[in-house]
């Protein structure tokens, strides 16, 4: 079986679309068709169930798909393991995180140090990262933790925390801090459930028995910022993101103890090799670091 063709069946696979993963190939859909068929002549059994315009991977294209993506893996490690004895650099990581405000300052000083290594950082929830990470399409995540994972290896950054921000025009603006019990009382715009600060936030307050009921959900954090500023109702906010934000008009306030909190790390695949570039990334956010 050709290694060509297992990248063209992945690309199928996780595209579910034959144009758009014709598309990322580079190739005409017709000839990603015929290889795909191809493939299925060779397995002697369809891989893919085809509904109309949509598609879904059959029982064997599951299979397939769970042992291509480790061959691939693996035949990538060794480029890069080769590579690295004959002095070359991958010269790019593929990066997902929590939120790129966690990066913000190590990727300029990475960058001023580093300017060559090419940094594709995608914004992205923690449970996003972690399949990436195992579907080999990232090398790196900054994420919340504890990240559960014999395949993955986590490395502790710093605590994160969780701010309250509100217009400066707010009744609670000018409070040292705020309680779980005030946050009740307020409107609030918060992100939707899969996020991971609202994760924190609900389950500091299920602890708390107490119950928030957000008049409204968005995904980012600077529309939440623009809504307080507004004073259509206080949003609560990662301190690593509220600590360099500068709207005229918003007061940031910190929650009361106990106040949620949770580890911030970097995590990466356990069997991916460490070559001179995603090792220089690491030691550069963990220096310092105790």
């Amino acid at each position: 079986m050709e290694h060509r063709l297992l990248e063209y069946f992945t690309a199928v696979g996780e595209e579910l679309h034959f144009t758009k993963a014709a598309e990322r190939l580079g190739i005409s859909q017709p000839t990603l068709s015929h290889q795909i068929r191809l493939l299925e002549q060779e397995l002697g059994t369809p891989l893919f169930q085809r509904s109309g315009k949509k598609n879904h991977l059959t029982q064997a294209g599951q299979i397939l798909m769970e042992h291509a993506r480790r061959v691939i893996h693996e035949l990538e490690q060794a480029k890069l393991e080769i590579g690295q004895l004959a002095g070359m650099k991958r010269g790019k990581l593929r990066i997902g995180c929590s939120g790129n405000h966690l990066l913000e300052s190590e990727l300029i000083s990475f960058h001023q140090q580093f300017p060559e290594i090419e940094l594709t950082v995608t914004e992205l929830a923690t449970e996003e990262t972690h399949a990436g990470l195992l579907n080999n399409q990232l090398d790196l995540g900054v994420v919340f933790l504890p990240l559960k994972d014999d395949q993955v290896t986590s490395v502790p950054l710093y605590d994160e925390e969780l701010v309250l921000a509100v217009s400066s025009a707010h009744a609670f603006a000018a409070l040292e801090h705020v309680t779980l019990e005030q946050l009740s009382q307020i409107p609030l715009i918060l992100f939707p459930p899969k996020f991971f600060v609202r994760q924190m936030i609900d389950t500091a307050c299920a602890e708390a028995h107490i119950l928030l009921s957000p008049v409204m959900e968005l995904s980012t954090m600077e529309s939440q910022v623009q809504m307080a500023r507004h004073n259509v109702g206080g949003t609560v906010l990662p301190h690593s993101y509220a600590k360099n934000l500068s709207v005229a008009g918003v007061a940031i306030i910190p929650l009361a103890d106990p106040a949620p909190r949770k580890s911030v790390g970097l995590v990466y695949r356990s069997n991916t090799f460490i070559d001179s570039t995603l090792k220089a990334f690491i030691q550069h956010l963990t220096r310092d670091k105790t």
